[in-house]
């Protein structure tokens, strides 16, 4: 599966933007772990995943391509 990585903020330190190829990954949560196993950083930071540019609430299927950005939080108001 193809992925592009967008990364923001701080996480944008160490995470680059990217395409990689990836296989096992199906939903959201196992992409978080295997960026977490890859970035060890990512681990201690609070951060949220958009993918295909809708920011993910829960566990999401990944369908082939994706694009997902990586954010650190944010507020506003």
């Amino acid at each position: 599966m193809e992925i592009e990585i967008i990364s923001f903020g701080q996480i944008s330190e160490f995470i680059n933007h990217q395409k990689i190829e990836i296989d096992g990954i199906a939903d959201t949560d196992a992409f978080k772990q295997h960026l977490e196993d890859r970035f060890p950083a990512l681990k201690g930071i609070k951060y949220k995943l958009a993918l295909n540019k809708n920011i993910v609430q829960e566990n999401t299927e990944i369908k082939n391509p994706a694009t997902i950005a990586v954010m650190p939080s944010f507020s506003g108001g």
